[in-house]
């Protein structure tokens, strides 16, 4: 059952986000957006193999970029943080953006415009968005966002034993083998019978524990 319970609730992410492929959640939403900063360092493209900025646009949440500051400095990513309005996506250096929808402010954006004059520069683009939000406007898989993050307390998921509310990630199929945390798929068992089970799990903290 509770197999069953994640493989619909990574089939909710996957159609509210606009996304190809969802994990059955992270800690909270800013360690979420963290690993979506890690997986599109690990993923960036041969034109971009000594890039290192990750640029934060000032509007997001401030405790997302709190966490990001922290997790960047071990991988050698450079955190900028700015105002998106005035980015130069020419910058050699720059990887990836990372975008709040709607953002600290409550502010609602249609983002495709400038999501595919990254894509054009080959600037990957994560958006941190309100999921309950996205029943009613634009997905940023619709954008074009390469990831998606966000908080799944809208939806009345719980916190974990008086912790974080758990963070939804999703992102484009291209990305599975760099994906955090579990997935879980469909299989089939010993006797031929349909059931759910672990698909995938690349980047779980047991696989490379005895490393």
């Amino acid at each position: 059952g509770r197999l069953e319970a994640l493989i619909n609730y990574q089939t909710m992410i996957i159609d509210l986000t606009g996304m190809q492929i969802a994990n059955a959640s992270l800690l909270d939403e800013a360690t979420a957006a963290a690993e979506a900063m890690h997986l599109l360092y690990a993923s960036r493209k041969a034109a971009k193999k000594n890039a290192h900025k990750f640029f934060v646009d000032q509007n997001t949440f401030p405790q997302t970029i709190d966490v990001l500051r922290t997790r960047s400095a071990p991988i050698g990513v450079e955190l900028v943080v700015g105002d998106m309005k005035s980015l130069d996506l020419n910058d050699a250096g720059l990887f990836a953006v990372f975008l709040q929808n709607p953002d600290n402010n409550g502010a609602i954006s249609d983002h495709s415009a400038f999501i595919q004059s990254a894509h054009e520069k080959e600037v990957f683009v994560v958006m941190a968005a309100d999921i309950m939000s996205l029943v009613m406007v634009k997905s940023p898989g619709e954008m074009g966002a390469d990831v998606v993050v966000g908080s799944s307390q809208r939806f009345g998921v719980p916190m974990g034993f008086g912790g974080p509310h758990a963070g939804f990630f999703a992102t484009r199929d291209e990305f599975k083998r760099q994906m955090p945390g579990r997935i879980i798929g469909a299989s089939l068992d010993a006797t031929g019978h349909s059931g759910y089970r672990m698909a995938l799990q690349t980047r779980e903290q047991h696989i490379r524990r005895e490393k």
